[in-house]
C-alpha cells in the first residue's frame, strides 16, 4: 500500500488529468475537522461546518472531472463514543446538508446513496435519507455515497448473518457462498470498489472504512486537514493515482 505523506496543495502545476487517468470511484476519509477548529480557537462545530463546505467542493470537482462515484465517510460506527453534544451536531449537519443541498444535487444530476446501519438513527433522519435517495434515484451523473453510521466490519457481519439465515431456511447451500454473493449482500452492492482512497489530516489508517471493498484500492494520505481540502489537493491526489502501476496481484508493466 503506497503511502503519500507530503502536502499536495502546493504540488500541482500540471494540467488536468486525461479522462483515462480519472478513477471511476474515489472514497474519502474526511479527517481533521476538530483539529482545524482547535488551531483557530473555534468550537468543533465550526470545524464540522467547514468540513461540509469541503464536501461540496469535492462533489463539484468529482463532477467536473468525470468521477463516477464519490464516497465520503460522514459518521462511523465508532463515532458514537464521542460526546453526545458533538454527535447531535453531526446529525444536525447531515440533516441540514440534505435539506439545503438536495435540490442543487438533483439539479446537477447527482444521485445520492447512503450506506450504513439505519436502525440506530432517528425517524426523521431516516425519512430524510430515504427522500434524498428517492428524489435522485434516476439521476445518471455522479453517485454521491454517504457512509453514515457505517462500520466496515459491522457491514460484513450483517452480510454474513443474512447469508446464514438463507442457509438455515434452505434457500442457499454453503458451497454457493462466494465473493460475488457476499458483495451482493454488502451495503455497497451495485457500487464498484474504490479505485482511490484519500485520507486527510496525516493519519495513516483506514478506520474500519470499506475493508472488503478496498482490497486493491490505491491510497493517498494527506497532511491537509479536511476543511482545507480543495480543488488543487483533490486533483493532485488524482495525479498521483494516475502515476501508479496497479497490478491487482499480478505483474506490473515494468516487470521483466
Amino acid at each position: 500500500m503506497p503511502l503519500e505523506t507530503k502536502s499536495l496543495a502546493l504540488a500541482v502545476t500540471a494540467p488536468a488529468p486525461t479522462p483515462s487517468a480519472i478513477p471511476r470511484h474515489v472514497a474519502i476519509i474526511m479527517d481533521g475537522n476538530g483539529r482545524w477548529a482547535a488551531r483557530r480557537g473555534l468550537p468543533r462545530l465550526e470545524g464540522h461546518r467547514r468540513g461540509v463546505e469541503a464536501v461540496r467542493r469535492a462533489v463539484r470537482v468529482s463532477s467536473d472531472l468525470g468521477v463516477g462515484y464519490l464516497t465520503v465517510y460522514g459518521f462511523s460506527s465508532e463515532n458514537w463514543r464521542r460526546p453526545p453534544d458533538e454527535i447531535e451536531d453531526l446529525f444536525g449537519l447531515l440533516k441540514r446538508f440534505i435539506r439545503n443541498d438536495l435540490a442543487d444535487l438533483h439539479a446537477s444530476n447527482v444521485r445520492v446513496r447512503v450506506i450504513g446501519d439505519r436502525d440506530g438513527l432517528a425517524t426523521d433522519l431516516r425519512e430524510l435519507i430515504a427522500e434524498a435517495e428517492e428524489v435522485t434515484r434516476l439521476n445518471t451523473g455522479l453517485v454521491l455515497v454517504i457512509a453514515f453510521n457505517y462500520g466496515g466490519r459491522q457491514e460484513i457481519v450483517r452480510a454474513v448473518q443474512e447469508l446464514a439465515r438463507q442457509v438455515m431456511a434452505g434457500e442457499l447451500s454453503p458451497e454457493e457462498i462466494d465473493m460475488a454473493r457476499i458483495c451482493d449482500h454488502l451495503d455497497t452492492r451495485g457500487i464498484p470498489d474504490p479505485d482511490l482512497v484519500i485520507r486527510t489530516s496525516g493519519e495513516m489508517r483506514v478506520s474500519n472504512f470499506l475493508p472488503w471493498q478496498t482490497a486493491y484500492s490505491e491510497f493517498v494520505f494527506l497532511p491537509d486537514l479536511w476543511p482545507d481540502f480543495d480543488d488543487r489537493a483533490f486533483r493532485a491526489a488524482i495525479d498521483l493515482f494516475a502515476s501508479r502501476d496497479r497490478r491487482f496481484g499480478g505483474r506490473g508493466v515494468q516487470a521483466v
